[in-house]
């Protein structure tokens, strides 16, 4: 009761303790779906390619993750969701010309085995990762909605740059935490990597009998195994830390949305209830139920 109470609007807690009485729950939860403070947005509804194509004709609405998903499949989709259709050339020129580019530039490379055609190759191919990852920024940035701040974006925006979602949230102390753990884990990884490699090749070397260190073969496999183990930990420390960044975001923009002040009441009074009428077909008249009762209601203020 006490829970139900705390769920339900307060102008319909007095049909739900009629209802409970005449034990008539399922009329009460009709009550509730009727109130437009707990009217489920279409948006939600499960994604199909149907709706998905719709969403993308303007004859549905999606979410943010609706869109930004398939875009990572289907580039350019989402500016077509906003209605930027202007910014297509932009994303397909870019990403066409960089794909392209490079794999011209790769071809000359293994041809003519130039380092300058290599570097150019290297420079398209960060190109065409720019272009795909601005598609997938441009299009969180100019997603509408009405919901300041967006979980869904927050999220989008710390996987796509690390603190930043933290910054939309205006969760500013967050960033130095995030940032410092992966200046850890990277320095971790980049001085495991160097020892792995080091001993690595000193295995080798004792192998093809140019090594004239003082370190043995089993100790150079023992360093190896250890340093890798260790690199690898560091690779899973930094995956960790990217991940908590993004659940930081999103759960740090839902909690934007919850009422903390004091105001914490809880109220009962007594009350005429109005009798329920019973709807045909699921339930049967009696008379007993058919006129008012006195009863209590309980509110709930947080």
């Amino acid at each position: 009761m006490i829970i139900l109470a705390a769920l339900l609007p307060e102008r319909s807690f007095a049909q739900f303790s009629n209802t409970q009485a005449a034990g008539t729950l399922k009329s009460a939860i009709d009550n509730v779906n009727d109130t437009t403070d707990y009217e489920i947005d279409s948006t939600f509804r499960r994604l199909t390619i149907g709706r998905y194509f719709k969403g993308l004709a303007h004859k549905d609405s999606l979410t943010l993750s609706n869109v930004f998903f398939p875009a990572m499949i289907l580039p350019g989709t989402g500016q077509i969701y906003n209605g930027d259709y202007w910014k297509l050339p932009i994303v397909y020129g870019a990403l066409g010309g960089s794909i392209g580019g490079a794999i011209m530039f790769n071809k000359k490379w293994k041809k003519d085995g130039k380092t300058s055609d290599r570097d150019i190759r290297n420079y398209f191919v960060w190109g065409a990762v720019a272009s795909y990852w601005g598609q997938l920024a441009d299009l969180t940035v100019s997603f509408k909605s009405y919901e300041k701040p967006l979980p869904a974006r927050a999220s989008f925006y710390s996987a796509l740059l690390p603190g930043l979602g933290q910054a939309y949230n205006g969760d500013y102390w967050h960033i130095p935490i995030y940032y410092g753990g992966f200046m850890i884990s990277g320095y971790c990884w980049a001085f495991n990597q160097k020892q792995y490699k080091r001993y690595r090749r000193i295995y080798r070397e004792i192998g093809e009998g140019t090594y004239t260190g003082h370190v043995t073969a089993e100790n150079a496999v023992w360093f190896r195994d250890y340093y890798r183990r260790n690199r690898d930990y560091s690779v899973l420390a930094t995956t960790l830390i990217y991940i908590l960044n993004v659940i930081d975001a999103n759960v740090f923009a839902h909690f934007k949305h919850f009422d903390i002040s004091d105001d914490i009441t809880f109220n009962v009074q007594p009350a005429v209830i109005a009798p329920e009428v019973p709807k045909s077909g699921f339930y049967t008249y009696n008379p007993a139920y058919s006129s008012a009762k006195l009863g209590f209601t309980m509110d709930i203020t947080f």
